[in-house]
C-alpha cells in the first residue's frame, strides 16, 4: 500500500458512512447521491488496496479492515476536534450533544443537579441524561460519559475517578434491638439481610475483608433474607423500616448514619471498591463537551462526597 492510499479527507466520510449503515442513508447524512458514496468508497479501496466494506441490496458491513480503518478515523477526528478545543479554550468550545448515562438513585439525586448548573455556564453543551441500572454497552454511539461505580475491567474505554465511595453494611436501631448485632461475617447467615439485584455484581453473596496488607483476610458471605429489588432507593427505606441489614454506598446512606436513623454494622470489614467513576470512550477523551463535564463533576462532587 503506498503512502498516498490514506487521504485525511476520507475519515469524516467513512465515519459517516459506516453511522448510516447503508450507502442510500449516507447519501441523505452527508447531501449527496447514491452513486457518489458509492464512488467514493470505491476510489479510497482502490488506493488502499483493498476491500473496506461488504456491499449487499439493502445493507453494508465492515471488513476487518474497514473496522481497523473506522476506529483509526474516528481517533483522528477526535484527536483535530481536541486540538481546535485547546486551541480555542475549552470553556468557549464545549459545544455539542453530551449523552451522559447513570445510575437511577445517583442520577437523580447527585448528576441530574450538576447538569442543570453546568448547562448555566457552558449554553453550547446540548446534555441528554439518562437513567438506568445497568451501563449501557460499549458501542461506537452508546454514551459519550457514563457515571458508574467501581472501575470497569474493558481496555475500550477510559474509566476517571471522580469521587471516592464505600459501600458500608448497615441496619436500622428498631432491627438490631429485635435481632442483635453481628460480631463477624459469617454471623451475617444468620440475619435478615436485604437483597439488591444491580449490574452483573453476583447477587446474595458478600465479599468481606477484615485487617490489613498480609493479614487480611476475606470471607464470601451467602445472605438470605425476604426482600429484594433492583432499587437502592426502596432498599434503604427497607433498611430504615427495620427489615434487615443492608450494604449500600456510603452516599447514599450518610445522612441516615448521621442522623441515627441507621447504624453501621460490622465497621471493622471493608467490602470492594465502589470508588466514583467518570467512564468515557477513548475517541472521546479530548472532546471539549467530555472534558469539560467531567472536570465539572469531579470538582463539585469530590468535596460532598470525600468520606
Amino acid at each position: 500500500m503506498s503512502g498516498s492510499g490514506i487521504q485525511p479527507a476520507d475519515f469524516g466520510f467513512f465515519s459517516a458512512l459506516a453511522t448510516a449503515g447503508s450507502l442510500s442513508a449516507a447519501a441523505r447524512e452527508l447531501g449527496i447521491t447514491t452513486p457518489a458514496v458509492s464512488k467514493h468508497l470505491a476510489s479510497m479501496e482502490s488506493r488502499m488496496g483493498v476491500t473496506l466494506v461488504n456491499r449487499t441490496t439493502r445493507r453494508m458491513s465492515l471488513t476487518p479492515e474497514g473496522e481497523v480503518y473506522l476506529e483509526h478515523a474516528r481517533r483522528i477526528l477526535s484527536d483535530i476536534d481536541g486540538l481546535e478545543q485547546l486551541i480555542h479554550g475549552a470553556t468557549t468550545s464545549a459545544r455539542g450533544l453530551l449523552r451522559v448515562n447513570a445510575t437511577p438513585g445517583f442520577g437523580r439525586s447527585h448528576i441530574a443537579p450538576l447538569v442543570s448548573k453546568f448547562i448555566f455556564g457552558h449554553p453550547g453543551v446540548e446534555v441528554q441524561l439518562q437513567l438506568s441500572v445497568n451501563p449501557p454497552p460499549l458501542t461506537e454511539d452508546a454514551f459519550d460519559v457514563c457515571i458508574r461505580f467501581g472501575s470497569p475491567p474493558d481496555a475500550r474505554v477510559i474509566a476517571r475517578q471522580i469521587a471516592p465511595n464505600r459501600r458500608l453494611l448497615c441496619a436500622s436501631p428498631v432491627y438490631i434491638a429485635k435481632h442483635g448485632l453481628p460480631e463477624v461475617p459469617r454471623d451475617l447467615t444468620r440475619h435478615h439481610c436485604i437483597g439488591i439485584r444491580q449490574g452483573d455484581e453476583a447477587y446474595g453473596v458478600w465479599r468481606l475483608t477484615s485487617g490489613c496488607g498480609r493479614f487480611s483476610t476475606t470471607e464470601l458471605v451467602k445472605t438470605r433474607g425476604n426482600l429484594t429489588t433492583n432499587d437502592g432507593e426502596i432498599a434503604v427505606n427497607w433498611a430504615l423500616d427495620g427489615h434487615g441489614i443492608l450494604m449500600r454506598a456510603e452516599w447514599d446512606i450518610e445522612r441516615y448514619l448521621k442522623s441515627g436513623r441507621l447504624v453501621q454494622v460490622l465497621p471493622q470489614c471493608h467490602t470492594p471498591d465502589a470508588n466514583i467513576h467518570a467512564v468515557y470512550p477513548k475517541r472521546h477523551q479530548n472532546a471539549g463537551r467530555v472534558r469539560a463535564f467531567v472536570e465539572f463533576i469531579t470538582r463539585s462532587l469530590t468535596p460532598n462526597l470525600a468520606p
